[in-house]
């Protein structure tokens, strides 16, 4: 890639010299969880991050704070769109700005390596083309407002389990071609302010060290080879040394202001083990960043409205629908004519409680949320009748007890009694909470060392009641005076990396209840867990379910509504128990008896749309059963209003798959992520995703890229040129390219668009080479029988491959295939490339 033009430093160079060595290392380690230190003798404003990939999160000062909640980056990534992703960036950066963020923490451009990825959501693709595309994409809209954007997590922590231990191990040329490529492609697209180096480690046969101290990635490639001159940033409470990390290439330890710079660098730096000099580019990088989203000598940045506009809640609703994908649609069931229906069930446990986002750092409180029912009957005619059956409970967990069930002991008032007890066990203060749920519970002095949840559990309702409880750290938990459960977890900050403080384990028992009912002391002891930068809490909660149908007395019915309807919509799906930061998947099939409750309605109604609310692949038995099929991701806050504009015909359901759908477990290239001895083994080299499905010659349920829409396409012609054929192609990464362009005909009855795919097929030369990878897409739109033009850059990088013994990139000779068409295995035309001497060459 060609390095970017580094700014004109020299003022700032001067300043950062003006700085004794403490005063610069202060600035080095983050003030609290999510701001940096300011310092005014270099002018320099505290900057403000926050989490940012499905939203921007906020610094957590307001517990009521809400905020926007956009589809997950896998849902944006299967429209396809570069425009519609810059769009989405722009509005982060308005999100941001109303929040008070200089820098989010997004995109993420780690790779979609195992469908069983606990942050498969929070990826966009299992291909590195399509990833740094679109991520390339949201950095040019985040800071085209002034908002920085951090690419994260440089680079192969592409899994969960144990993910701040593990160490990656791959080869060189792997981690050039798939893994570091779309960082690569990012950097040099839309030049990110900062980067984030991952918890894990990597090991690529030269050097074996933790991304915080991997100076061969941060310093020589990364800052050296790219040019990157912003600054990198530790993940979360990643860094553990002081000297390797900061010469290492680390620029930032985040949280602060703790961690293990600060005078311990100081002393490495004065006893000659770091260099001042390092210590000054730190200082510098972060300076760049401050004047990039405006924290250095500038006023504070003008604010925008406390309140989301109707066009920003108009373009997540256009990113949930344009993202989904039709999968199946036999007798052109969707979208639905209304004037046919008069009666329609809406059917599956995700219909009643949709999964709008994934678990962990991605989390944001909702501003509203639009669930299935309610944009339904938004759109429905007022005398469509629209009933709701859940059809069987998917989750592990039980729900929080609700605030009608429990009592303060000490005032009889409703709620639950949290004491705040010192080391002596005296009484600090008291706080009640009309809730069952006490996750990361913080509302206490700094003298407290206990909390003591107290409440009496009322139970009405003859039969067998379950209670759970879930705590994380030193606890103990008593009903009636007798202890049911304890833990003596005495870890800090492990139990939020991890993600153990949000879904602690679960401890469930049954209580039996009579007509008389019963009434239940409860009682939780919870030791207050200490975690670094991320603050002081305790995490307790009390699940209850009631006596109540059975799962197959639900599905019954389930089936029974939707055989007495016109057409049934069952949303069937994962939920935040499933796919999370913190942890991997353990398999892909649906949780509970979905399945089970999908085929009972096909057989039940011929007129049935199957949707699944997943941001990740799951297994659909069933699927060649389904009259239609959709895919509506993790599609955030609009989600109903987004599904009811697909079913009812108002936005096209455009989307493509950006990753590879199995149809057995056993065919799964990469099955699990758990190291072995320490070690992820990247052992499929550069055959990852729908590569390795090629390679194997597999047949999944549908293939990377398939999508139907509600129109239908005829491919007539392509061509190929060495020169540019349109002013406003965007010029690819890599050098240059060959320019493509495609004709094709909307064969179909509505107005649709299409995503034109391009793929490239290598000569069988003997290197271990993907059958065929993408190469490059576009989109087009065009009424009925109407021909359009498809333009695009093939860029000169997909053609080129990593010499690991010459350390340099070089592109093998031969004849190449251009494989133009619909999906990864839907090829319609096909054009020729000639390399030689390293130049492409349309072939004759």
């Amino acid at each position: 890639m060609s390095r970017p033009a580094l700014p004109d430093d020299t003022e700032l160079r001067d300043r950062v010299r003006g700085l004794d060595l403490d005063s610069k290392i202060r600035l080095l380690t983050g003030a609290d969880l999510w701001r940096l230190p300011a310092e005014p003798r270099l002018g320099l404003s505290a900057v403000t991050m926050s989490d940012g990939p499905q939203g921007v999160r906020g610094t957590g000062g307001d517990p009521d704070e809400t905020g926007l909640l956009a589809p997950a980056p896998s849902a944006l990534a299967a429209a396809w769109d570069t425009d519609l992703a810059e769009r989405l960036g722009e509005l982060f950066a308005v999100e941001a700005r109303r929040k008070g963020v200089d820098v989010v923490l997004a995109p993420v451009v780690n790779l979609q390596r195992t469908p069983v990825a606990g942050r498969h959501f929070e990826y966009f693709s299992e291909d590195p083309l399509l990833t740094g595309t679109l991520a390339a994409a949201v950095v040019r809209g985040l800071q085209s407002r002034g908002v920085g954007a951090c690419l994260k997590h440089f680079v192969a922590n592409d899994s969960e389990t144990d993910r701040t231990e593990y160490r990656a191990r791959l080869d060189e040329r792997t981690l050039r071609e798939i893994y570091l490529a779309p960082f690569e492609q990012v950097l040099s697209e839309a030049e990110p302010w900062s980067v984030m180096a991952a918890y894990s480690g990597l090991d690529d046969g030269t050097v074996a060290a933790p991304m915080t101290e991997n100076a061969r990635l941060l310093r020589e490639v990364l800052k050296g080879e790219w040019g990157f001159s912003g600054p990198v940033i530790s993940d979360w409470a990643a860094t553990r040394s002081t000297t390797a990390s900061a010469v290492g290439g680390l620029d930032l330890v985040m949280p602060g202001p703790d961690g293990p710079w600060g005078d311990a660098l100081a002393a490495a730096v004065r006893a000659g083990d770091v260099a001042e000099e390092t210590v000054d580019d730190k200082v510098l990088r972060l300076l760049r960043l401050a004047r990039h989203v405006g924290a250095l000598d500038e006023p504070e940045p003008a604010t925008v409205s406390a309140e989301p506009a109707a066009e920003e809640y108009q373009l997540l609703r256009e990113v949930a629908a344009s993202g989904t994908v039709l999968l199946r649609n036999e007798a052109d069931l969707v979208p639905l004519t209304p004037d046919g229906i008069r009666s329609v069930a809406l059917i599956g446990p995700n219909a009643v409680a949709p999964y709008l986002q994934g678990g962990g750092s991605a989390f944001v409180p909702a501003v509203r949320t639009v669930s299935y029912e309610e944009g339904l009957r938004a759109a429905l005619p007022e005398d469509v009748r629209l009933t709701v059956h859940r059809g069987g409970d998917a989750r592990l967990r039980l729900p929080h007890a609700s605030a009608e069930l429990l009592t303060d002991p000490d005032t009889g008032a409703g709620g639950v009694r949290a004491d705040h007890l010192d080391a002596g066990g005296d009484l600090i203060a008291s706080e009640v909470r009309v809730t069952g749920d006490w996750t990361t519970y913080d509302g206490f002095t700094p003298e407290t060392h206990r909390v003591l949840l107290r409440t009496v559990l009322t139970l009405t309702e003859p039969g067998t009641h379950r209670l759970e409880f879930g705590c994380a750290g030193r606890f103990s938990v008593t009903i009636d005076g007798d202890e049911v459960l304890a833990g003596d977890d005495d870890r800090g900050v492990e139990l939020v990396l991890e993600s153990s403080h949000n879904h602690p384990p679960q401890r469930g028992i049954d209580i039996e209840v009579g007509p008389e009912g019963r009434r239940l002391a409860l009682a939780l002891d919870l030791t207050v867990v200490e975690a670094g930068g991320y603050g002081r809490f305790v995490t307790g909660q009390v699940r209850h379910a009631p006596p109540g149908p059975t799962p197959y007395e639900e599905i019954a019915e389930a089936a029974a509504a939707a055989q007495a309807a016109d057409v049934a919509v069952v949303v069937v799906g994962t939920n935040e128990e499933v796919e999370s930061e913190g942890w991997d998947r353990t398999g892909l099939d649906l949780p509970g008896h979905q399945n089970d409750l999908v085929r009972k309605v096909i057989a039940a109604n011929p007129r049935t749309i199957v949707v699944v609310n997943a941001g990740a692949p799951v297994l659909l038995p069933w699927a060649d059963e389904a009259p239609a099929l959709l895919w509506a991701w993790l599609p955030g806050q609009e989600a109903g209003h987004a599904l009811a504009d697909v079913l009812l015909g108002r936005t096209e359901p455009a989307g493509r798959l950006p990753w590879t759908l199995p149809a057995r477990t056993e065919d799964v290239p990469v099955p699990d992520a758990r190291p072995r001895d320490g070690i992820v083994d990247y052992s499929e080299g550069v055959h990852v995703g729908h590569r390795a499905w090629d390679r194997a010659g597999l047949v999944p349920a549908f293939p990377f890229g398939h999508g139907l829409g509600w129109s239908q396409w005829t491919y007539e012609s392509v061509s190929l040129s060495s020169t540019p054929v349109s002013a406003d192609l965007p010029s690819p990464a890599g050098g240059d390219g060959l320019n493509l362009t495609v004709e094709l005909t909307n064969t179909g009855p509505r107005a649709g668009r299409e995503v034109v795919q391009v793929y490239l097929e290598p000569p069988q030369d003997g290197t271990d080479r993907p059958v065929r990878l993408l190469a490059g897409f576009a989109t087009v739109q065009a009424e009925p029988a109407a021909r359009v033009t498809a333009e695009m850059c093939v860029p000169a990088r997909v053609f080129r491959i990593w010499d690991s013994e010459a350390s340099a990139w070089r592109t093998p000779p031969g004849r190449y295939r251009l494989h133009v068409g619909r999906s990864s295995r839907d090829p319609h035309l096909t054009a020729e490339v000639t390399v030689d001497d390293g130049r492409l060459h349309p072939a004759v």
